[in-house]
């Protein structure tokens, strides 16, 4: 079958090299069985790749289902994709079988892979290499023999390297790698696709079909369409619906496309190693970070000037503007206590021959926020001898949360 039959036969609309490209693999790779990892942002029409590989398959006359991970609740994806077998939880009234067990023979696409929970992650890799499951509550190892096309809108490299995401996992399912282009990618075909969603809403609505002027066309080719080919789609509902007039000019399309606004906002730069993993969940915990970050660099100020004290005998020449105005004009005595040799001395620092200055100073304590959740959680776990469960609860985080801290944090059992 040709490229252009396979584009009338699943509605494509384009001839851009980077979407005949990736039609040209998912031919190609459709009469194995080979994984196959479908990227692609949000609205390019990931999910009719699937269905192309599985229609032209060996699988094709048995079933094919499609499973969002990210709409299904992470107490029960487990449940969905394996079964489960009676009383294995709470509701589990009678067992049931999983996808993975009623489409044997055929295909399951998986779509966002990457919301999949880590758990999930880890059997999914054991259907991927060996064919087998096990029911949620159940210990019989079933088998099955289903071909996983998987697909996702994220960078699933980047989530391995934050341990979002299983690295082995990562490169089973990206056996074949199919990347479907951003519809900005391929701005010849943008007029195209207006127009087959016009006709076609024109015969839904008993109307005729909007036309674009040629300052319209530009307008739109220029349009960035971050929704992609489900925004310009609603875009030409919107305009075969409202619009009075079937000539559509610059102008009077200009109303149909959404102004973007985008976040110029300053990001915290995160440190390499561990800490640049972590997540902050919310506004608070950025400026807790920025806050404590500023107080290590006063910390760090004033050993760097003790140390300058003690090179100079404890006592150094300022200049008179070190301080500001309004405590040189109180005069006021202030001391700086530096630490020396003899603990039970102080030597004061002399300024302008006239003020002595006297401050205690300490070095404070980390008070780093991962540094602080770790030490909790290593507590935790003494005070309750290893138990997870209790240390969860007394910690006010659940036991799945704390299991990810420990691996975060690289804790081992205490």
């Amino acid at each position: 079958m040709d490229l252009q039959s396979i584009k009338n036969r699943f509605g494509i609309i384009g001839n851009s090299p980077a979407l005949n490209h990736a039609l040209n693999t998912a031919v190609q790779v459709a009469a194995t069985d080979l994984t196959v990892l479908i990227n692609g942002e949000s609205g390019v029409g990931k999910e009719v790749f699937s269905q192309i590989i599985h229609a032209l398959s060996a699988r094709k006359h048995n079933p094919f289902i499609a499973v969002n991970c990210g709409a299904i609740p992470e107490g029960t994806i487990d449940s969905e994709l394996f079964g489960h077998e009676k009383g294995s939880f709470t509701g589990a009234v009678d067992a049931r079988k999983g996808y993975f067990e009623t489409v044997s023979g055929g295909t399951i696409f998986l779509d966002e892979i990457g919301e999949m929970p880590l758990g999930t992650q880890a059997r999914l890799l054991r259907v991927l290499e060996s064919g087998e499951f096990i029911r949620v509550g159940s210990s019989k190892v079933l088998k099955t023999d289903v071909r996983v096309i998987a697909a996702t809108n994220k960078e699933l490299l980047e989530f391995t390297q934050n341990n979002k995401f299983r690295e082995d996992l990562y490169y089973r399912l990206n056996t074949v790698p199919i990347r479907v282009p951003a519809l900005r990618d391929r701005k010849e075909d943008i007029p195209l696709l207006f127009r087959k969603f016009t006709v076609d809403f024109a015969e839904r609505y008993k109307t005729a079909p909007v036309n674009l002027e040629e300052d319209a066309k530009n307008l739109l080719i220029t349009y960035p369409f971050p929704g992609n080919v489900r925004e310009l789609k609603n875009i030409a509902e919107q305009i075969s619906v409202l619009s009075t007039n079937k000539r559509i000019t610059a102008k009077e399309l200009s109303p149909f496309l959404p102004e973007r606004s985008f976040n110029r906002l300053p990001v915290l730069a995160h440190p390499t190693g561990a800490a640049a993993s972590h997540d902050f969940s919310n506004e608070r915990e950025i400026l807790y970070k920025l806050f404590f970050d500023m107080k290590r660099d006063v910390t760090e100020l004033k050993k760097m000037f003790l140390e300058v004290l003690q090179n100079n005998g404890g006592s150094v020449q300022m200049p008179g503007n070190f301080f500001t105005d309004a405590m040189m004009q109180e005069h006021k005595p202030l001391e700086v206590h530096a630490p020396v040799n003899n603990a039970a001395s102080v030597q004061p620092v002399i300024l302008n021959n006239n003020d002595v200055i006297h401050e205690h100073v300490e070095v404070e304590e980390s008070l780093n926020i991962m540094d602080k959740e770790k030490e909790l959680i290593i507590k935790a776990l003494k005070k309750h001898k290893g138990k997870r469960r209790d240390a969860a609860l007394d910690l006010g985080i659940s036991e799945r949360t704390l299991y990810r801290k420990l691996k975060e944090y690289d804790i081992e059992d205490l």
